[in-house]
């Protein structure tokens, strides 16, 4: 037990709590102490001591968990409530993932990027650098805490479009200024996405000569690598390489092995990074508890297909010898990928006439149309102006729960903000934007013994924590900031499905965040004490 802080009255006094202090450590019988945003005491304390008083008997109190890979960058000025994450417990997002961020928005290409923005979060994008998004950020308001990382996709589709080519040398230096300066505003790293354009545009020395950027701000570098398939090991080998000449802690980006004939895969990858790390460099992981990926349609094309972006594609699905071409190699990727089309599921689309493919497989919709999958994907992407999501049913369970339970991996869910309602309930998203951190406690660790429930919260908490340098969260302990989640470990489980995603967990009873609830008996307060961490 740790000193009581002399203190006539705290402002929340939580009694009987079982504590899991986000260590790793077995859990205890304490109350806390709160005042203000701060944790003062974790002892023995009576209801006196309080002016307000919560008894957590037969519920588990932990760190508000820190998710390390989110996608919330613009929907949060939409769903500022970010209901889908603070009701399984989250209480911390870190965006910008996969090379894409909300700012900085500047240069040739920046309003592009401004009408995508749009389109996605039907909020105007009025910022430039990231000392103004965050200033947006903070009048608008959120009930969770937000960290940002620099896209390194959106940065040099700012400067050079969305070109495959190499940026010239004044290009790199306007590169190299808007990282520096982004770091110096509060981002705490950078990503990339090489899958995506521009990402799969770039050299690794250029990703190497921004990472030395980052790394000089104790700054992170995640990565969407180049592959995931059947390039899986080649591209683990170029992170481990960018993090050993940038000298800069590397976060491989919902680690995972895509497509049956890469399953085999996955023993060696894990290899690759023990090995790395006992030769030095830091390299570590995240991923989410499904044995499905989520993404734009468009991925599927093959990467000369996909440069310029939206019009440039069609354009070219338009010519007959061109559309002939990318239909062959779509239909490698698929097979890559995910194995055949029965497993690639329309998550949503942008007009009403194809609504009804949202949640049918491509090739239930090509039954439908009487015309090949491969024929199918690319009409979508063309009558969809290149805006489609879809699910991909492309890993093992098996492997799965071997990433999950390795210790160097954390949990990231690859998901964003959303709730049930508006325009987001016309879509089929993938379930990790509701239920990832409930699904690793009530399924993960209870049900399938995977790892015990301090170990599953360690995963959540102080780990995401330590990898972004934040030292005053992702524990309880004095002096620590009041993020917390309250569930009940026997009754936790997500209820989310691929069927019906939009739907809360159950068993998460109460979520503080800077000391004021946002959960409360299980329902939304609306508080929105929601910080940018810098």
């Amino acid at each position: 037990m740790n000193e009581v802080k002399t203190m006539s009255n705290f402002d929340w006094v939580i009694r009987n709590a079982n504590v899991i202090d986000g260590t790793g450590k077995p859990p205890f019988q304490a109350d806390l102490g709160i005042t203000g945003d701060t944790i003062h005491a974790v002892d023995t304390l009576n209801e006196q001591q309080g002016r307000s008083v919560l008894d957590a008997a037969g519920l588990c109190i932990a760190p508000g968990f820190i998710d390390i890979h989110t996608h919330s960058d613009g929907v949060i000025f939409t769903c500022p409530t970010a209901d889908s994450r603070v009701r399984q417990g989250v209480t911390t997002e870190i965006t910008g993932n996969c090379g894409f961020s909300a700012a900085p928005l500047s240069g040739p290409s920046a309003e592009e990027r401004r009408k995508e923005l749009l389109k996605e979060t039907d909020a105007p994008a009025t910022w430039t650098d990231v000392a103004s998004y965050f200033k947006q950020w903070e009048e608008t308001g959120a009930s969770l805490n937000h960290a940002l990382l620099l896209g390194q996709g959106t940065i040099r589709q700012n400067i050079a479009g969305l070109e495959d080519r190499p940026l010239t040398d004044e290009e790199h230096k306007i590169l190299i200024q808007t990282i520096e300066e982004g770091m110096r505003q509060g981002a705490v790293g950078i990503s990339t996405g090489l899958e995506y354009t521009p990402g799969c545009y770039t050299s690794t020395d250029e990703i190497v000569s921004i990472a030395r950027i980052a790394a000089k701000y104790d700054g992170l570098y995640a990565t969407h690598m180049r592959d995931e398939e059947d390039g899986l090991l080649e591209a683990i080998a170029e992170a481990i390489d960018i993090g050993r000449r940038a000298e800069i802690p590397v976060q491989i980006s919902h680690f995972k092995a895509c497509g049956r004939a890469n399953w085999d895969k996955q023993g060696k990858a894990i290899e690759l990074i023990e090995t790395a790390r006992k030769s030095g460099v830091d390299v570590m992981a995240d991923a989410y508890p499904y044995t499905a990926f989520s993404t734009d349609l468009t991925i599927l094309l093959p990467t000369w297909a996909r440069e310029g972006g939206a019009e440039a594609i069609i354009k070219r699905l338009y010519d007959p010898t061109d559309r002939m071409r990318i239909l062959k190699e779509l239909d490698q990727n698929v097979q890559s990928s995910t194995g055949d089309y029965s497993r690639i599921i329309i998550g949503s689309v942008q007009s009403s006439q194809n609504q009804y493919a949202v949640g049918k497989t491509a090739e239930e919709i090509a039954a439908l149309q009487n015309e090949d999958p491969a024929a199918t994907i690319a009409r979508l992407i063309e009558e969809e102006k290149a805006d489609v999501s879809f699910i991909g049913h492309g890993m093992s369970e098996e492997n799965v729960e071997r990433v999950l339970s390795h210790p160097q991996v954390m949990i990231g869910s690859d998901g964003s903000s959303m709730k049930p309602v508006g325009k987001t309930a016309e879509t089929k998203p993938h379930p990790r934007s509701y239920g990832t951190f409930a699904r690793v406690l009530g399924y993960y660790s209870r049900e399938r013994g995977l790892f015990d429930l301090p170990t599953a919260v360690k995963k959540m908490t102080s780990m995401p924590a330590s990898r972004v340098g934040m030292k005053d969260r992702g524990r309880i302990a004095p002096g620590m900031k009041a993020d917390l989640t309250l569930f009940d470990p026997k009754t936790v489980i997500d209820r989310a499905t691929f069927q019906n995603p939009h739907q809360y967990p159950t068993g998460i009873s109460h979520v503080m965040v800077n000391g004021q609830f946002v959960i409360k008996d299980g329902k939304h307060t609306n508080a929105r004490p929601g910080r940018v961490l810098v």
